[in-house]
């Protein structure tokens, strides 16, 4: 394949800009955090001062840099780029998806994250800072200092890891990651500064091409298991699929993929078709292409839906239909092929039909990039991001670390988030993260934790933590998997929600990020209290003595308000001097509401009364309404009631009737 490149427009002979102006460029623009309190600014600054070469004492040039366990083969010689090209520079030519080889170490899902990456040169002009201020400076070999500096989003925030340009090789040569250009040293020092964050290279073998491209990004990432979603044989599905991944390409999404091997002997083996099992092919392109097909002059082109690829060894191609040199492009005009970059070249590259590649390939992870920016022609989220945790504790009221659903006893132990649904309804995309445990492999703790969360949908004025289901909805599960980030993709209805995210098994400890995503502010908040506060004036009107929860059903048989439209009815439950309003139910004299409230009772003895409503165009009417004393020993299934009028005529039946349940208890934290 033709290499195509995002240019920077980077002059390589423009590097006459003095040192000292460059940092100060850069220290304005840069926000990041440094890792492990390096500053790079500093450091560049002290060496010029000194007139040394940066020597980086947190990630030196020695084996506990390279391995913990299994050494690499040959003798190692860490050497500066100057001793392995005499004109190196950072970028040659632009960054390019077809800069990148994999090397010795299997990484092959960083180095597809790092070929996603450089499809986006506003994505990788964050990760690669300052292109033209790092580069070497080939008249002036003293301001040549050998330090580097590249930025990951980790954990919630972008950090600024700094490096020396010391590098790994075997007899001359790079051992791991590298570029097509011998004098070009953008990948390998990318990697290093990566392989500083994990403690070592070699804690880089194996891994996740949607963490890495995540550690870029700060995009959330959504993994697509192709086999459960039937994509090989169900066309609607397919289509559906084909159009959600366009529309991520276009809206500068990375794409990755790979096949599942069966066991551990397929792992990196081919298929009869070229691809490698248990390897990660990154995505870089996705069209309708038209084909020549055209039987009469007036019929519209038909359109292929075709994918792109590459594999990160940059060989090893597919070589069924569509491949390189297939008789399939004869179908494809000359003017399209020249418009596709279509060469015959084994550079691991390759195109597939939409259709094949569903039916290869058993698993995608999609790294979406949310548009949280009010300047843009596309959709725009809301986003929210809390911090949390997950801590154990004897007291049950205070323990956080309670497991999954299976473990009913400590389930809502966990901790509770709640965030509100404002429009009739919204989708709603959730993202739960881990901390990267990969710095740890060296002592054998590198395995991610199982993780997850179940979502409810709750009362409408709940402020208080959950301690069991009884009128609520259990509304989603999330997978449970040991990957750092779980992702899922909602549409959910108007109303109130609790989210609970959790460790699978109880008692286990760790910190996480939430990241909601919605169309209208959701205002995400953590549920820390179990009840009401007391406070001084509880003196004087009471104190709350028993909680009760209402679920108002449905309605039926309502009196028709309008001829035309029948009625708009919609609920308020009122309790002391609380109130909940459902929304309005358009043109209809039987609804569904499942509208839920929870209110804390002072005066035991006040009633709990429901009232339907109907939504007029100038002024809203009366419809019925029932009053209900509560106890605890109230009937806690489904009760059907006649609807009553209110006030001197409270006796007198109305038309229609409602179903409600009620469940009170003079327990306050049993709900």
């Amino acid at each position: 394949m033709l290499k195509e490149r995002n240019l920077t427009g980077i002059d390589q002979q423009s590097s006459q800009i003095s040192p000292d102006k460059h940092i100060q460029i850069s220290m304005r623009s840069t926000m990041a955090k440094p890792f492990k309190d390096q500053n790079y600014f500093e450091l560049k600054r002290q060496c010029l001062e000194e007139g040394k070469l940066f020597e980086d004492p947190e990630f030196p040039a020695c084996d506990a840099s390279l391995f913990y366990n299994t050494p690499p083969q040959g003798r190692v010689e860490w050497k500066r780029p100057q001793e392995l090209s005499e004109d190196p520079h950072l970028v040659v030519n632009g960054i390019s998806s077809h800069d990148l080889h994999q090397g010795k170490l299997g990484n092959c899902w960083f180095v597809a994250a790092c070929s996603c990456l450089a499809l986006r040169q506003n994505l990788w002009q964050k990760v690669v800072p300052h292109v033209e201020e790092q580069d070497w400076v080939s008249d002036n070999p003293d301001q040549n200092v050998g330090i580097f500096h590249f930025c990951f989003w980790r954990f919630g925030e972008w950090i600024d890891v700094v490096i020396d340009d010391r590098l790994p090789t075997v007899d001359n040569e790079l051992i791991y990651c590298h570029s097509n250009d011998r004098n070009e040293f953008w990948s390998a020092l990318l990697e290093k500064a990566y392989a500083k964050m994990a403690g070592s290279y070699e804690a880089l073998d194996g891994g996740n091409t949607a963490e890495a491209i995540v550690d870029f990004t700060g995009a959330v990432a959504e993994s697509i298991d192709m086999i459960d979603g039937h994509y090989s044989h169900d066309i609607i599905e397919r289509a559906k699929l084909f159009e959600d991944l366009l529309k991520v390409q276009r809206r500068e999404g990375l794409i990755s993929c790979y096949i599942m091997p069966l066991s551990s002997d397929e792992f990196e083996g081919q298929t009869e078709m070229g691809l490698v099992k248990g390897h990660a092919y990154s995505v870089t392109e996705i069209l309708k292409m038209p084909l020549e097909e055209k039987c009469l002059p007036w019929q519209k082109t038909k359109k292929l839906f075709m994918i792109r690829l590459r594999n990160p060894w940059g060989k090893s191609e597919w070589n069924g239909p569509w491949s390189d040199s297939s008789e399939e492009w004869k179908k494809v005009s000359q003017a399209e092929r020249k418009k596709l970059k279509l060469t015959i070249e084994n550079d691991g590259e390759f195109w597939m039909s939409f259709e094949d590649w569903c039916k290869n390939f058993t698993d995608v992870d999609v790294c979406r990039i949310v548009n949280t920016s009010f300047f843009s022609i596309h959709k725009t989220w809301e986003k929210k991001m809390i911090r949390g945790e997950w801590k154990k504790n004897r007291d049950p009221l205070l323990n956080r670390a309670g497991g999954c659903l299976n473990n009913a006893a400590t389930f809502f132990q966990n901790p509770q988030y709640v965030f509100d649904v404002k429009k009739s309804q919204d989708k709603v995309m959730i993202c739960l993260q881990q901390k990267d445990k990969r710095i740890y492999k060296r002592e054998g703790k590198g395995d991610n934790l199982v993780i997850g969360f179940e979502i409810f949908k709750v009362e409408a004025n709940r402020e208080y933590r959950m301690h069991k289901v009884t009128v609520q909805e259990k509304m989603a599960t999330s997978m449970y998997i040991d990957n750092r980030m779980v992702f899922s993709k909602l549409c959910l209805k108007e109303g109130r929600y609790v989210l609970i995210p959790t460790t699978f098994r109880p008692d286990t400890e760790a910190e996480f990020i939430l990241r909601l995503f919605t169309d209208v502010p959701s205002e995400l908040r953590e549920l820390t209290l179990h009840r009401p506060r007391g406070a001084c004036l509880d003196i004087l009107r009471g104190f709350v003595a028993r909680v009760s929860q209402v679920k108002v059903h449905s309605v039926s048989r309502l009196r028709c308000q309008d001829p035309y439209i029948g009625a708009n009815p919609y609920i308020v439950i009122k309790c002391e001097n609380q109130k909940v309003r459902s929304p309005v139910q358009k043109s209809t004299l039987s609804a569904i509401f499942n509208t839920q409230a929870i209110f804390y009772q002072r005066n035991i003895a006040s009633p709990i009364v429901v009232q339907v409503w109907h939504s007029g165009l100038l002024c809203d009417k009366f419809m019925g309404q029932v009053r209900i004393s509560v106890s605890p020993n109230y009937p806690r299934s489904l009760q059907k009631f006649q609807l009553q009028d209110r006030g001197s005529r409270e006796d007198y039946d109305m038309p229609g009737h409602i179903t409600i349940k009620v469940v009170t208890s003079d327990d306050l934290v049993e709900f």
